[in-house]
């Protein structure tokens, strides 16, 4: 059983990593992450996760029901325990879920790395200024969904370990591998030189998804709402398009995610 440790004092130096939550997601949390709800503290304590658990914080009224899971913490995860006015206070707003982590991220391989790892038959998603979380978490759902085997993002894409994101992918964000793209690295000439067939999603492609048929090894580029992927990235790859009704021309990137990867699932 996990150690439960009471917390009285919203200053107690133990639950530091929770203090003024928001302001500490905005600032960055050096290779650190909260993670929020039981439903993603499940995916945090199993064996699925490239993550691990430092500390969890429970509202006092949770414990009970949360012990079968709690339980999978271990005795080195201390548990703290408070009410929920302590912790609200702590926190620095409501936290009507009442179930908090202080996750720790796994090493980062980097982009050549992550992608050099991958097996002989590979699904990458690669994302291209990607700022906003509600997608950034959409878009790693719908890749944990349809088997993708790790996203690769560039220097434009927002962190998929912020806590809203974590909580938009259902947990998946901790699963699936990802790595950044380096300062001057080419995201084509990384993935054409692994062997992957690339693929950029454009409303004006060439090619309509139904007709593709998934390579052994194959990276499927997604671009933000609005501006899509650069003019450079759309001459260098196979473009792919989604076809609609006259009049409308586009998805929410996390919707036209989920369409070409299950095509390439298939």
């Amino acid at each position: 059983m996990p150690r439960i440790v009471p917390i009285v004092d919203p200053a107690d130096p133990r639950v530091a990593p929770y203090v003024a939550m928001r302001e500490r997601d905005l600032a960055g949390r050096e290779g650190a992450f909260i993670a929020e709800g039981e439903v993603v503290l499940r995916v945090l304590l199993s064996g699925a996760s490239r993550c691990r658990a430092a500390s969890i914080m429970v509202a006092e009224n949770r414990l009970a029901r949360l012990e079968p899971l709690l339980a999978e913490a271990g005795e080195e995860t201390p548990v703290f325990a408070a009410s929920q006015a302590v912790m609200d206070a702590i926190v620095g707003f409501h936290i009507h879920r009442g179930i908090l982590a202080h996750g720790v991220r796994p090493a980062d391989p980097g982009a050549a790395g992550l992608v050099a790892a991958l097996p002989p038959r590979a699904l990458i998603v690669a994302l291209f200024g990607i700022s906003n979380h509600d997608n950034m978490g959409g878009l790693f759902r719908n890749a944990a969904a349809f088997g993708a085997d790790a996203v690769l993002l560039d220097a434009g894409c927002c962190d998929p370990l912020y806590r809203k994101a974590i909580r938009v992918s259902v947990g998946a964000a901790l699963r699936v591998p990802f790595a950044r793209l380096g300062p001057g690295e080419d995201a084509l000439e990384l993935l054409t030189g692994a062997g992957f067939a690339t693929l950029a999603l454009t409303p004006a492609g060439a090619t309509p998804v139904a007709a593709l048929e998934r390579p052994p090894r194959v990276a499927a580029l997604f671009g933000a709402e609005g501006h899509g992927l650069s003019g450079d990235l759309l001459a260098r790859a196979r473009t792919v398009a989604i076809p609609m009704a006259a009049g409308w021309d586009s998805l929410n990137v996390a919707s036209a995610s989920a369409v070409v990867l299950h095509q390439l699932m298939r």
